[in-house]
């Protein structure tokens, strides 16, 4: 079925994008954390040393580049999809942070490759679920957005960083790329523009590895809610990265536009 001969979204995909909306519109982490935690994030992240802070802030964009690399690499690109995998991911996750909550904050930085490894392996695994060509650099770099897009923060202004706001963002630094820069490859970025669109989604990222780390360091918590906070961790990028790709996939059966209209009316009808 192409999108030419759709004119409207069936009754099946109209709920399927409603829930995918939903997933979008209010990806709060900091709110599952909270809700898991049963105290203020605020207050967790005000036990952050700021050394701490800021290491995690710097070791976001090299992180991304060298867990992109593994967590794709790893998978085979055109491989029939495979479903029931995200519980695979979540252990993995889980084992990953009972260390560190054993092992105190200072396994924190050293933790983050791993969780992030696992979280983007998570989402490419998603991607390739959802009909998505894991060995093309768009649907890598859309495999990274995730991130972008699972980092918002109640601040943020929801007509600038909806969830079309913050692809058309990540668009605009896209189109700046030239063509052979890009089918060079995007995990060894050599245009300085590719540069600064995993700078920005790395910026973001950086806002939810925070929170993550302020629950991880409150002294209440030990190896097995470490482990905890890893599968709320898991579970909100996976839930992010299913809305993300299934919003994808629709666009190629009905075209974007058409997506994106009914997407806005959802937005609209909840304002």
């Amino acid at each position: 079925m192409t999108a030419a001969s759709n004119a409207v979204l069936s009754e099946q995909d109209l709920a399927i994008l409603r829930d995918a909306h939903f997933h979008l519109e209010h990806p709060s982490l900091a709110a599952r954390l909270t809700n898991f935690v049963g105290l203020p994030l605020e207050r967790g992240i005000k036990l952050l040393p700021r050394r701490w802070y800021e290491a995690l802030r710097q070791a976001s964009q090299q992180t991304l580049l060298r867990a992109l690399d593994w967590a794709i690499d790893s998978l085979e690109t055109r491989a029939a999809p495979t479903y029931g995998r995200e519980g695979e991911h979540k252990l993995l996750s889980a084992t990953a942070g009972a260390l560190g909550g054993f092992f105190g904050l200072p396994a924190v930085l050293a933790e983050l490759p791993v969780s992030t490894t696992l979280t983007l392996r998570a989402i490419a695994d998603i991607a390739r679920d959802e009909g998505e060509d894991l060995s093309q650099p768009e649907t890598r770099l859309a495999c990274v957005e995730v991130l972008a897009l699972g980092g918002r923060t109640d601040e943020d202004d929801a007509a600038e960083t909806g969830y079309y706001g913050i692809r058309l963002a990540l668009a605009v630094h896209l189109s700046r790329v030239p063509e052979h820069v890009l089918q060079h490859g995007i995990l060894k970025p050599s245009h300085p523009v590719l540069v600064e669109l995993i700078a920005a989604i790395a910026a973001r990222f950086g806002v939810v590895v925070t929170q993550k780390a302020a629950v991880q360091m409150v002294p209440i918590l030990g190896a097995l809610s470490g482990a905890l906070v890893n599968l709320v961790f898991m579970q909100h990028f996976q839930d992010v990265a299913r809305a993300h790709f299934t919003v994808r996939r629709l666009e190629r059966r009905y075209g974007a536009e058409l997506v994106r209209q009914e997407y806005e009316r959802l937005s609209a009808a909840q304002r």
